[in-house]
């Protein structure tokens, strides 16, 4: 028995063909939508691209544009299709194939839910991305006379000045690694050389940051050297004046921002998917209603059909579609019996 079965006459088919045809076109435009937004995406993460480790982050953008540039294509097509309709002499030309085309909807249908599911759950990869990236590029901070690495302090300054944060997980991540250029180093002071030599790597580290992690916002000056030493500075205690940085790791706040940005997309990409679920069922009506037509080619023919989702209830369909594996299956294990069987035997 079909499942979800609805009569059509000639009217109603008319109708529905040409509502269909007016969804396929705002398909399009949505398409078009998905493709901005992936490209837009891409564009921002290529932005950062110094401070990620991998470009495992590009899938989701570059998926995007894929859909995008998909549901363009099939939209087009499924509204030629739905305008063809109306006429019953264009639309034998499309017949044949119409199903094929259907299945392929469908499957681009599943193609982009999974698309934007993955927008939703990518953030944890996100989130190791730029752990790795951040890190790699602090250590870098100081390269500025190294090619390949010598825009990485400017990448750095701007993006704590951008997204208001300092360092990975905050300002204390500067203090482990030497920000500062040997070039700018005094090798004959006794402070220096004391500070080398307490390092196990022979590094000049000190409890301070880069200017970037200043947060203007502070009443008093900018405090970024010996930010641990109270006796330094004059009415200053390091742990109740952390406002005078920015107290918020540069990892939190991308995360933060592309997390944000990506759960946008795929709120966006779901509507398009629903969009584009409703116009496969509303193609898969049609195709049904029309081939009900005995003599569709005939302009007079008024008389009702019945259009459905599926010609059999969705357990019968799943039974008949696992036998057709089955019979595939054992139509290769035949044809690769026939081929063993065909050789001759080697002489002795």
């Amino acid at each position: 028995m079909a499942l979800l079965k609805v009569k059509f006459d000639q009217k109603k088919r008319v109708r529905l063909a040409q509502g269909l045809w007016l969804m396929n076109w705002l398909s399009v435009l949505t398409g078009i939508i998905v493709f901005s937004l992936g490209l837009f995406l891409k564009i921002e993460l290529r932005k950062r691209s110094d401070v990620m480790s991998n470009s495992e982050s590009h899938f989701v953008p570059n998926s995007l544009i894929g859909v995008g540039v998909l549901s363009c294509v099939f939209n087009s097509l499924a509204g030629k299709i739905c305008y063809d309709a109306v006429d019953p002499t264009k639309y034998a030309k499309w017949k044949p194939w119409l199903k094929s085309f259907l299945i392929a909807c469908v499957l681009f249908n599943i193609t982009l839910f999974f698309v934007s599911l993955c927008c939703f759950l990518l953030r944890g990869s996100l989130e190791s991305t730029l752990t790795h990236g951040l890190k790699n590029g602090m250590k870098y901070y100081r390269d500025t006379d190294t090619p390949g690495r010598c825009f990485m302090k400017k990448t750095i300054d701007m993006l704590q000045i951008e997204f208001k944060c300092c360092g990975n997980n905050g300002f204390r991540d500067w203090f482990e690694i030497q920000w500062v250029s040997n070039r700018y180093l005094d090798f004959s002071a006794k402070e220096v050389k004391d500070r080398i030599k307490s390092n196990v790597d022979g590094r000049y580290l000190m409890d301070s940051v880069p200017f970037s992690c200043c947060n203007p916002s502070s009443p008093r000056p900018c405090i970024q050297y010996q930010l641990t030493n109270n006796s330094a500075h004059y009415s200053y205690d390091h742990q109740t004046e952390e406002l005078n940085l920015w107290v918020w790791g540069c990892r939190a706040a991308l995360v933060s921002y592309y997390g944000s940005l990506m759960n946008s997309i795929g709120t966006v990409t779901l509507l398009v998917w629903l969009l584009e679920v409703t116009v496969t069922i509303g193609l898969r009506y049609l195709h049904t209603a029309l081939d009900g037509v005995s003599n569709p080619e005939d302009p007079e023919c008024e008389r009702e059909s019945e259009g459905w989702l599926l010609e059999r209830s969705v357990l019968e369909t799943w039974k008949a579609f696992l036998e057709s594996l089955k019979q595939l299956g054992k139509s290769n294990q035949v044809d690769a019996q026939d081929e063993d069987a065909g050789q001759a035997p080697e002489a002795s």
